[in-house]
């Protein structure tokens, strides 16, 4: 690892550790409080050092971003002491991972789709879903999730470029807020994804480029960017706008694909006889795909 790859880890270890001790109050963690008027955010290091059973020097060390050794029970008294939920807590074992200078590197998707992967999209005739990879670039859609995000698809950014990328229209493209109606939950939910996939994927050179970009061209990305926010991305329900049928509200459930690291597949399922069922069956028409039972 050279010395700037190991200073921008350190960087990400302090502003992970410190954003998530900010946001603690002794009321939170069970401290009482004592003397006055306190003179920093949240949680001090000391106070973090005494939940989390370890000494204050070592904890210093800890958030200055030096994980290198840090042990799993380390981790999960740090995880307990600052409240992570599951998705930071990964985070914080991803980053103590990527500290090891002799850490091979994982693989890294190839952006090739398997032919089993695109006939399974292919049989999704009735469902819009899609596969992207951990920076968001659409790598493959089915003809019902193409014309589902067709507004991406139609986006400008991409005329000359590729491929499609769903971080990039939402900060870059004005026309996004058009497609995402509750665009500051997709802005957070789409950064704290990122964040979560530069701790999986370190030494991916795409990533960090997108992200150099998008922290360079949108403000609104850079202070969000900051906040050092992790997610998960799972499931859920995600309202779009679509031009021609209007609002949306899609159940989504998003699956790993384990044959192709990196990879991941998403997919729309409306509850049947409801309006987005119906709205979905109309789009299927109109791009030739059959409708579920059919």
């Amino acid at each position: 690892m050279t010395d700037s790859a190991k200073h921008t880890r350190a960087d990400e270890v302090r502003e992970f550790l410190r954003t998530r001790r900010a946001r603690m109050t002794p009321q939170q963690a069970g401290l009482p409080l004592v003397g006055g008027r306190r003179r920093v955010t949240g949680l001090r290091r000391e106070e973090v050092a005494l939940l989390a059973g370890v000494s204050v020097d070592y904890y210093i060390r800890l958030e200055r971003g030096n994980l290198r050794g840090a042990s799993d029970s380390v981790l999960d008294s740090l995880s307990h002491a600052l409240h992570l939920d599951d998705a930071e807590r990964a985070h914080l074992y991803d980053l103590a991972r990527a500290a090891s200078a002799s850490e091979p590197r994982p693989r890294a998707a190839t952006g090739r789709i398997r032919p089993v992967v695109l006939r399974v999209l292919d049989a999704m005739t009735g469902l819009p879903a899609y596969v992207r990879n951990g920076r968001f670039d659409i790598v493959a859609a089915n003809p019902l999730g193409r014309a589902l995000y067709a507004p991406v698809y139609d986006s400008p950014l991409f005329a000359q470029r590729g491929p499609v990328n769903t971080a990039r229209f939402l900060f870059l493209d004005p026309g996004s807020a058009d497609f995402w109606p509750e665009r500051d939950k997709a802005a957070d939910d789409s950064v704290a994804f990122l964040r979560t996939e530069t701790g999986r994927s370190p030494r991916d050179k795409g990533l960090m480029d997108l992200i150099g970009e998008l922290s360079t061209k949108s403000e609104e990305f850079a202070r969000r960017w900051a906040r050092h926010d992790v997610k998960f991305q799972r499931s859920g329900a995600k309202r779009l706008r679509h031009p021609l049928l209007g609002d949306l509200a899609l159940p989504y459930e998003a699956f790993d694909l384990p044959a192709d690291p990196g990879l991941h597949i998403t997919v729309y399922s409306p509850e049947p006889d409801s309006p987005e069922r119906r709205s979905l069956d109309l789009l299927a028409g109109w791009t030739g795909s059959p409708a579920p039972g059919r």
